[in-house]
């Protein structure tokens, strides 16, 4: 599926055009028209901003069912008295810290760090 023609079957259903969209949005109307076209790929931000003038959810965009997707149930990590890791604390500042510290990496850092990290699970002892 492309998300330029669930755009427009999701538009022509509200009997919207492509006008109404840019007034809603304030994305102008060509730019509405490459991405239907498929010529122009819609940053997340865009397309929030047309699932709001459609008035659906913006997992709609992506998937035709009815109901949402259901996410899986990831395992928590509990610390040895049974609170979950990082909730509070001492560990929840390091947490925070290393959030705020990840956030001000560049591309190729990032990239860097991934790899690292990656070879540390692949020896594990």
């Amino acid at each position: 599926m492309i998300i330029g023609d669930r755009l427009r079957v999701l538009r022509e259903a509200k009997n919207l055009s492509q006008g109404h969209i840019e007034g809603r949005t304030g994305l102008l109307r060509c730019y509405i028209s490459r991405v239907e076209n498929g010529y122009t790929v819609p940053s997340l931000e865009n397309l929030e901003k047309m699932a709001r003038a459609l008035e659906v959810p913006l997992y709609q965009l992506f998937h035709d069912g009815k109901e949402a997707l259901k996410l899986p149930k990831f395992p928590k990590r509990k610390s040895a008295n049974g609170d979950l890791w990082g909730s509070y604390g001492k560990d929840a500042r390091r947490l925070s810290g290393l959030r705020r510290l990840l956030g001000r990496l560049d591309a190729s850092d990032r990239k860097i760090l991934m790899s690292l990290a990656q070879k540390m699970k692949a020896k594990k002892p």
